[in-house]
Order: C-alpha cells, then structure tokens, then sequence
C-alpha cells in the first residue's frame, strides 16, 4: 500500500463558520460579507429578469447508442464551444448512490461543532471545513461553509482527513469518488470523438488524475442581495461535475456577460469546462465563470468533483490540436505549479488561466 504523501498546493486564512453564526437571528449582513458593486442574483419570478435559457442537456446513453452517437456528439460538441456547461443524464450512476450521500451529506453538516473542529482547516493548509482562497485579513467573505479534501489518487488523502470521517458518510464518499472518476474519464473521451483529437492524449493528461471533493452548504441568509455564495470564477482543473443535495437553486452561469440561473434536473450531473480542459483543447472548449447565489428562505447543499490532470505531469495543447495554421494559445506548465498558482490566489474571474495564454492567444481574443 502506497504511503500518504502530505501534499500543500496552498493554504486558506481560518475564517469562521457561516452555519454557526446564521443560528443566531439576524437583519443584516455582517460587514466582512457584504460584496458592493457586485450584480446582484438573477430573480426568474421579477417581470424584469431575462429570459431563463436552459442548459443543453446530454444523454449519456444516447452517446453510447449507434443510432444516436453521432447527433449525440455534436450536440456534446456545440455545449461545449457555446456554453461550456452542460446537464448529463442517464449517466449510470445508481440514483441509490446519490440518495444515500444526500442523506450522508446533510448528517456530515448538522455535525456537533465540536466533531467538525477535528475536521477543521489546519493553518497553511486549505482542506477540511472552512472557506477556500483566503490570503487577507480584510478580505470579503463567501456566505457558506465547504468541506474540501483531495480525494484521488488515494495516496493524497491527508490521513487526518478523509481516514477520520464518520463510517457509514465515508464508505459512501469512497464509493462515490470512483465512481466520479469513471464518469468524468468517459465524457472526456466523448469529447476526443468530437474534437478529432487522440484519445491517448486525453488518457495522459487526465487518466488517473488528481480529483478534489468540495461540499459546499449555502446557509440561509438576511440580505442576499449583498452576499455571494461563491466568488465568480472559472475551475482549474479539467471537469467539474456539480450535484444538488436539495432542492434549493444558486447556480449561476455567465453567459456573454449575463448571469443565467441553473434549473438542475433531478440526479443530474451539471458538468462544467475547467481550465486545463480549455488549455488542453487549445480553446476550443473554454472554461465559464460561474458563480453561487444564497436567499433568505432556505439554504442550499452541493457537492462538486473537480477532476483534473496528473499532479505530477505537464498541461499544455494536445500536440494533435495545434499546427501552422492553428497556434498554440497557451504555453505548457508544470501541472502542480499551475495548481499552486491557482490556490495562492484570491478567486478572481479567470486570472489564473490568463497568464497561460501565449502572444497568439492574446491576438487571438483581442
């Protein structure tokens, strides 16, 4: 059995929890939770919100179907290039699976303070439960409490971690993680048939890859229009794929500069482009931001699974991808450092990505 290896691709100010201090009655917002200037969350019930465009949704089995493979992939490819988001059905995962870590999940928060403290951020590190991308004091605060952990390849589990989850919530998560590593190689080698890119290509980036949990639970919240859930941003690593523990909506999409609120569909997978998935497609397929809203009425639970490339490895343009007339727009990196890179920072947009891109890419968006 391979020994742990404590791995640190950043580390997270101690912030306190926003579950414990939503308890108490409240009519405003703590000072460090208030975003000015920010866009306030789309209201689909105002008579003045935009229209409501729905996700294109992906029927994994019509992927795996000779008489629809070929719609089904074009319809992957065009989610892809025009949205970088997508639903994904009929997925195999055992709707059994996903109801029992539901259930695991909503028992794993109403936790004691007490148990959730052995499980707390460590100073210098950014997994366990607390808040991501803290690098100041004075910094503004997200209004949600995660609990992140590095779940594959198991040898990066921190063994203060994942080991000490309560058993019945712990099973259900390993199982859980690999079965997300499936799913997450398959639609990627869907998107090679799509991109006439090689398969083996997709297999050395991202087969085995490093995978991350963050279950994200969203409180209640006296001025929602002040608060942000999560920063908007776009993810690091290659696909995201985000379920719903409730019933409760927050997910938003920034789609040619307007925010357009997520109806997921239920046990649906919302999957979503990272961005070593747009390096790796050299922008073909580009990483959304996105972002988390919070309301007054009821909080909100998720568990996201980013999956993205060996730790170990290099990202940069698929070799199959670029050539005299198709440049490479963005420059290699060590996948590690790029992680590094990504975790020192505060969330910001796509910054990270940004200083990727090589002189061609600029031109190219300019």
């Amino acid at each position: 059995m391979e020994a742990p290896q404590v791995t640190l691709l950043g580390s997270s100010l101690l912030v306190p929890s926003v579950q414990e201090l939503a308890k108490d009655p409240m009519n405003t917002l703590p000072p460090r939770y208030v975003h000015p200037g920010q866009e306030p969350p789309s209201n689909p019930t105002s008579t003045s919100a935009p229209i409501v465009q729905d996700l294109p949704v992906i029927d994994m089995q019509a992927l795996f179907s000779a008489e629809s493979m070929d719609s089904e992939l074009a319809r992957l490819d065009t989610a892809c290039r025009d949205w970088g988001f997508f639903q994904f059905v009929n997925h195999g995962v055992s709707s059994s699976l996903l109801e029992k870590l539901k259930s695991k999940i909503h028992e794993f928060f109403n936790l004691p303070m007490e148990e959730k403290k052995k499980l707390w951020q460590k100073p210098g590190d950014m997994e366990g439960f607390g808040q991501g991308f803290v690098v100041s004091e004075d910094q503004k605060l997200d209004w949600a409490d995660q609990f992140f952990i590095i779940s594959l390849p198991t040898h990066l589990r921190k063994p203060h971690l994942f080991p000490k989850l309560p058993l019945p919530f712990r099973e259900t998560l390993n199982a859980y993680t690999l079965e997300m590593n499936k799913l997450a190689m398959n639609i990627l080698l869907q998107m090679t048939k799509s991109l006439k890119m090689k398969g083996e290509e997709m297999n050395e980036f991202f087969e085995d890859g490093m995978q991350g949990i963050r279950i994200n639970f969203y409180p209640q919240c006296p001025q929602p229009e002040l608060a942000i859930g999560l920063t908007p941003h776009s993810d690091a690593g290659g696909l995201t794929l985000l379920l719903q523990v409730n019933e409760t909506d927050g997910l938003e999409i920034n789609k040619q500069g307007t925010w357009i609120p997520v109806k997921p569909l239920p046990n649906a997978f919302i999957v979503n482009i990272a961005d070593c998935l747009e390096i790796a497609t050299n922008g073909a397929y580009r990483s959304i931001l996105h972002r988390a809203t919070v309301n007054s009425v009821k909080e909100r639970l998720t568990i996201a699974t980013f999956h993205g490339p060996k730790l170990d490895g290099e990202i940069g343009p698929a070799a199959s991808l670029i050539g005299p007339n198709a440049p490479a727009l963005f420059s290699r990196i060590a996948v590690k450092e790029y992680f590094k890179r990504f975790f020192s920072r505060q969330l910001d947009g796509k910054s990270n990505l940004e200083l990727m891109r090589t002189h061609n890419g600029k031109d190219n968006d300019a």
